[in-house]
């Protein structure tokens, strides 16, 4: 077929459709922000606060980790009242900006990210040199004038420079009235130094600590870029998985042209530029740029994305495609369904991002410690200094445990404790096909008592098979399966469709085709009157497959029995496994099913459920829920998140199995984008480890302020040394999140 070559992008881009109003996020009851200059647990309290304090903002969540904040509000809110709020706290704030994919986010985040980090390593390089020269000359000559007016000489590009960071975030939370880590180290760092510069110009033969003053300011600045560089791994997951979607793809005809109407070449246009109804082609290797139907082609596409499974699935007309995924070695033709945010890669990376934001308990209380935090070392570190003026100690030497108590304390590691695990486990969990929507499903997880499992569609494919087929009277099988299936074409029954696949290959054409009301089907094929339904109607004995977890279908032909059909919905390969799995982490599996009590005490048997309840409605399964929760504790539903809907919120943790996007993503506590039962209890033990990792973080945090603040305050830890437990703490919150990378890896 060749025809002209459709219009050009410039004719028939999505430029013709308007352009959303800037007001466009408003109308959303949710809104993303973009945060910058936040460096502890107690910005993040700040933000929140200033947020919060908004006419019209029902709640606000803000993440260190991903310096983004998520905010519930009202429609009609204007979000530059938000944006103004968020400045006038002393901090940057800005709306995602429209019209940019996934990929392209990624992109700016991972380049900006790494220009940081280019910047930071040039300041510590000169910071680490200097320092080193400030030390030599202080345990060197520390009593020569010359050698103090060096030090001071080498230190002010230490303080100024490098030390800007935390002066200058500082000054701004003190004109907005706050306090924040930072203060707390830029104050310490000021101490010393304008101390130790009033020595060298009016006091002579006094002590110095200009020494104090650069390693301060050198250490936690390291501890600054070890902690971005490993924030930044941690983040490195959903950056890979936005960057499978291509920036560009190869437009053959836009939606709404005529069918013949295909470009003799295509062209190239922005993935950010298509829409439902476009047809795309996509060459041997290349990922497919969004989600469609394939309609001229045949190839297999590695879907290990969705799938989680290594081995190409064949795909040919009619077959849907996920964009993403990766084209084999022949080329497709597809048209588009769902492109933008609408594709299942968005609403993973959006499920993620969304994830990596929500709060655990446990993490709400550490930012309301980390509130107070700041403002009460800073108490602690002046009760510090006038006591030991009090015990007859001269103000230098009060000084020093007063400067070290401002620098040992951490709010950093309190903030971090918890968003950093979730932000790595969710990500490693998308890897794996696993979505956890954030810190609170994780701790409802912890304590699961019992897992309810939905059949059709989680135990089960979903889709009614032809298991056995059995003839009769002599008559040929595959003859008969062919002429039962010429007439069932036409239908859309689930048993018809089985029928039908399982003939597989051309068909016949039936004439004269007619329903016959609660028994079955009656047409001509070739010649021959062929009636297929009910084995009582057309007076087939059911004998020869009598097991009843099938549905029996006889087909007659000329009046003669000729084939007894058992049809089913075939178990998936990974149940039985996935129930062993459950079983093993000690749960109690219960399975819930709308069908008939034969077919769900046949699935149980095979899969080794122990507890049936069949024949159940919606919102029976609700109540079985409701009834568990208050025999066990914590129960989670395990379903499709359609006809389960009901279910899944009764539960304590919804799981929807199979779907990878629309409505059951998004009711969801967890997803399992691939449908395998057995990543159930991989969700299931990722939960459990990523909350493992929580309460580990948040006892170091705690644990070291408790420990470390008293020996500063006793002067048993020096400034330099507490600067070097500080930088490490945030940095060893961040190491140990970054293990769950590990998670599933044998």
């Amino acid at each position: 077929m060749t025809t002209a070559p459709a219009a050009p992008p410039a004719q028939a881009g999505p430029s013709e459709a308007a352009a959303p109003s800037p007001t466009a996020p408003d109308r959303a009851r949710r809104l993303d922000l973009d945060i910058t200059g936040m460096t502890c647990a107690s910005c993040v309290r700040h933000v929140e606060l200033a947020l919060t304090r908004v006419p019209g903002v029902a709640a606000a969540t803000v993440n260190l980790a991903t310096e983004k904040a998520g905010v519930v509000l009202d429609a009609g809110l204007d979000s530059a009242a938000l944006l103004e709020a968020v400045r006038a706290a002393g901090y940057g704030a800005a709306l995602p900006r429209p019209h940019r994919s996934a990929a392209e986010e990624a992109a700016e985040r991972r380049a900006q990210r790494l220009a940081t980090l280019r910047a930071r390593r040039l300041q510590l390089g000169v910071a680490a040199l200097l320092s080193a020269a400030v030390l030599g000359l202080a345990y060197g000559a520390p009593d020569a004038r010359w050698s103090r007016i060096a030090q001071l000489a080498l230190t002010l590009p230490i303080f100024a420079w490098v030390g800007a960071i935390f002066h200058g975030s500082a000054l701004r939370a003190a004109r907005h009235g706050t306090a924040t880590m930072d203060t707390l180290v830029s104050l310490g760092a000021t101490v010393a130094f304008a101390y130790s510069v009033a020595a060298v110009a009016f006091l002579p033969g006094r002590m110095t600590f200009f020494d104090v003053s650069a390693l301060v300011v050198t250490l936690i600045a390291a501890g600054k870029y070890l902690e971005l560089s490993a924030r930044g791994r941690a983040g490195e997951a959903i950056e890979a998985l936005a960057g499978m979607q291509p920036h560009t793809a190869h437009l053959l005809r836009r939606a709404g042209a005529p069918a013949d109407a295909v470009a003799i070449e295509p062209w190239d246009v922005a993935v950010a530029e298509l829409r439902e109804g476009d047809v795309v082609l996509v060459r041997p290797g290349e990922r497919l740029p969004a989600d469609g139907v394939v309609v001229e082609g045949r190839s297999a596409v590695d879907e290990a994305m969705v799938s989680g499974e290594p081995t190409p699935v064949e795909k040919a007309e009619g077959d849907e495609v996920v964009g993403g995924t990766v084209n084999g070695g022949a080329p497709l033709q597809v048209r588009l369904t769902r492109t933008g945010e609408a594709t299942v890669l968005a609403a993973i990376i959006r499920l993620v991002e969304r994830a990596q934001t929500e709060k655990a308990p446990v993490q709400r209380l550490a930012d309301r410690v980390s509130g107070v935090f700041v403002p009460a070392i800073l108490v602690v570190a002046l009760l510090t200094f006038f006591g030991w003026l009090l015990t007859g100690h001269g103000p230098v030497e009060a000084m020093v445990p007063a400067v070290a108590v401002l620098v040992v304390a951490c709010p950093c590691a309190l903030g971090l404790a918890t968003p950093a695990a979730v932000m790595v486990a969710s990500g490693r969990g998308a890897e794996l096909g696993l979505l956890v929507r954030g810190g609170e499903a994780l701790e409802r997880i912890q304590g699961l008592r019992a897992v309810v499992l939905d059949k059709t569609g989680t135990l089960t494919t979903g889709h009614p098979t032809v298991i056995e087929a059995h003839p009769l009277g002599g008559a040929d099988a595959a003859q008969a399966l062919r002429l039962a299936a010429a007439v069932e074409q036409a239908s859309e029954h689930p048993l018809a469709r089985a029928v039908v696949e399982a003939a597989r290959g051309p068909l016949p054409a039936a004439t004269g085709v007619r329903s016959e009301p609660g028994a079955g089907i009656t047409g001509t094929v070739e010649g021959r009157r062929v009636q297929v339904g009910s084995p009582a109607w057309l007076g087939i004995d059911a004998q020869p497959a009598d097991d009843a977890a099938h549905t029996h279908v006889g087909v007659a032909i000329d009046g003669a029995p000729a084939l007894l059909l058992s049809i089913a919905d075939p178990l998936r390969p990974d149940a039985r496994g996935g129930v062993a799995q459950l079983h093993r982490l000690g749960l109690r599996v219960v399975l819930a099913s709308g069908d008939r009590e034969a077919t769900a005490q046949s699935v149980a048997r095979t899969t080794g459920i122990d507890e049936v309840h069949a024949q159940l409605s919606p919102a029976a399964k609700a109540e079985l829920v409701a009834s568990l929760r208050r025999q066990v504790g914590t129960v989670a539903m395990v379903g499709d998140g359609v006809n389960d809907a009901p279910a899944l919120a009764a539960a304590d943790v919804g799981i929807a199995v199979g779907s990878g996007s629309g409505a059951a993503m998004a009711a969801a506590d967890i997803t399992l984008v691939h449908g395998d039962v057995a990543a159930v209890a991989g969700a299931i033990a990722l939960s459990r480890a990523t909350l493992r990792v929580i309460r580990q973080n948040l006892a170091w945090a705690f644990g070291y302020n408790l420990v470390l603040v008293p020996l500063a305050m006793i002067d048993v830890i020096p400034p330099i040394l507490a600067a070097l437990a500080m930088a490490l703490s945030s940095v060893t919150v961040v190491l140990n999140a970054l293990r769950l990378r590990r998670f599933g890896r044998h």
